[in-house]
C-alpha cells in the first residue's frame, strides 16, 4: 500500500454530489448474511493483506472526513497504487461505484472483502457513520497486525535456536557419530550402555531418514490441502488449546480478536444476533466459533448475551461477569473496547515473557543433548585408556 496521501491534493479534485443511498433495514437479515459466508477475513497470498486494507481504510476515512467525495477519495488511493494486483481490485471498485452502486455494494461483489466488511460498512452507509466505520475497520485490522507480529517476535528467535539444534543433532548423529562407530569396531569389545544407544539412535536415523522426511513433507502437503475442511479445524485447535505454555497465548489472541470484532460491528448499530454471526466469519477458531453459532439460538429464544456465554468455556468467568454489567448499564461496545484492550495488554506480557523463557530452555536443551553425545563417543576412549593403564 502506498504512503498517505497529502492533503493538499484534494483541493485541485471536483467534488460531484453523492449518490442517494437506497437501502432497506429490512433486508439486512440473518439469513441474507449466512447467504455469503466467508471463510477467513484475509488468506495468505491474497493481494488485499491486513496490511492493505488497514492503509485503505485510513486513506479513505481520512479523505471522506477531509470532505472530499466516495468516487474521488478511491480514484486518488487507485492512482497511488505500485503494485498491479492491488491497483485492478480498487479499479474494479471505483467502476462500480461510479454506475451507481454504494461501497459496500461494491465490495460485496469483490471477492476481496468479506461479509464482515461490506455489512459493516451498509450500516454505516445507513446510518450516515460510514467515516467512523471506515475508520474502525482501519483500527481494527491494525491490531490484527500487531497481534501477529507479537506472536511472530516471540517466536522467531526460539524457532531460529531450535532448527539449528535440531540439524546440529542430526548431523552429528549422520555424519559424526558413524566415524567413531569405525573407530570402535577396530578396537573391538563392548561398548558403554550410552554409548551403544547413542550408536543405536544413528543407526536408526542413518536408515529411516530419508523416508521421515518424505513423510513429513507428505503430512505437510495433506493438511495444507485441507486446511480449511472442518475435521482439520477441529482437531488444529484442539491439540492448540492442549499445548503447555502456548494455550493460553492462544486462548488471549482469539478472544481479543472476538472484543474486537463486537465493538465495531455494534458500534455500527448492528443487532447483536447478526454481529455474532459475523463475528463468526472473522475469529478463525474453531471452539470459539461452535460457542457463537449455538450462541445465536441462545439470543433468539430470549437469553442475555452474558448468561448464553457462561455456558461455554471458551469464555473466562471475569469476561462474562464485564458483559453482564456491559448489558446492564447499555454500554456493550465500552466494554468490549475495554475488554480488547486488557486481552492486547496481557498478550504482549505474555509474549514477551514467553520468548524470554523458551531462549535459555533451548539453549539448555540443546548442550546437553550435544553433551551427552560426545561423552558416549568419548567414553569408550576413557575406558580403553583405564585398561591399558
Amino acid at each position: 500500500m502506498s504512503k498517505p496521501i497529502a492533503i493538499k491534493a484534494i483541493r485541485n479534485i471536483r467534488q460531484p454530489g453523492k449518490p442517494e443511498k437506497t437501502y432497506n433495514r429490512s433486508n439486512f437479515s440473518i439469513k441474507k448474511i449466512e447467504a455469503f459466508l466467508s471463510k477467513d477475513i484475509t488468506l495468505l497470498g491474497k493481494p488485499f493483506s491486513d496490511k492493505v486494507k488497514e492503509s485503505f481504510y485510513l486513506e479513505l476515512a481520512s479523505l471522506m472526513s477531509a470532505g472530499l467525495d466516495i468516487k474521488n477519495s478511491l480514484q486518488l488511493i487507485m492512482d497511488e497504487q505500485s503494485k498491479k494486483t492491488v491497483k485492478l481490485i480498487l479499479t474494479e471498485v471505483l467502476e462500480k461505484v461510479v454506475s451507481g452502486k454504494t461501497l459496500s455494494q461494491s465490495l460485496k461483489e469483490n471477492k476481496s472483502f468479506t461479509p464482515y466488511e461490506y455489512f459493516t460498512l451498509e450500516i454505516g452507509e445507513e446510518t450516515g457513520q460510514l467515516v467512523a466505520v471506515l475508520s474502525q475497520l482501519s483500527i481494527y485490522y491494525k491490531n490484527r497486525i500487531k497481534q501477529r507480529r507479537q506472536i511472530i517476535s516471540a517466536l522467531t528467535y526460539p524457532a531460529i535456536v531450535l532448527s539449528v539444534a535440531l540439524l546440529s543433532v542430526s548431523f552429528m548423529l549422520n555424519y559424526v557419530v558413524p566415524m567413531f562407530a569405525d573407530v570402535f569396531k577396530r578396537f573391538g569389545g563392548d561398548l558403554p550402555f550410552l554409548t551403544q544407544k547413542v550408536m543405536d539412535l544413528s543407526h536408526f536415523m542413518q536408515a529411516w531418514a530419508g523416508r521421515g522426511l518424505l513423510s513429513f513433507l507428505i503430512l505437510i502437503v495433506i493438511l495444507f490441502s485441507n486446511k480449511q475442511k472442518t475435521w482439520y479445524k477441529k482437531y488444529r485447535d484442539h491439540v492448540l488449546q492442549k499445548t503447555p505454555l502456548v494455550k493460553g497465548i492462544i486462548s488471549k489472541i482469539y478472544l481479543s480478536r472476538f472484543s474486537s470484532t463486537m465493538q465495531l460491528l455494534l458500534g455500527a448499530k448492528i443487532p447483536l444476533v447478526q454481529a455474532l454471526s459475523l463475528s463468526k466469519q472473522v475469529i478463525g477458531f474453531y471452539p470459539l466459533e461452535q460457542s457463537l453459532t449455538k450462541m445465536e439460538l441462545d439470543i433468539l429464544q430470549g437469553k442475555a448475551l452474558h448468561q448464553s456465554m457462561a455456558e461455554y468455556k471458551v469464555f473466562p468467568s471475569k469476561m462474562v461477569a464485564l458483559v453482564k454489567v456491559g448489558e446492564e448499564v447499555n454500554q456493550l461496545e465500552l466494554f468490549f473496547r475495554n475488554l480488547n484492550e486488557r486481552y492486547y495488554e496481557e498478550l504482549d506480557y505474555q509474549t514477551t515473557q514467553l520468548s524470554k523463557f523458551i531462549e535459555p530452555v533451548i539453549i539448555v536443551i540443546l548442550g546437553l543433548v550435544v553433551g551427552i553425545v560426545l561423552i558416549a563417543m568419548y567414553l569408550p576412549m576413557f575406558n580403553m585408556g583405564n585398561t591399558i593403564g
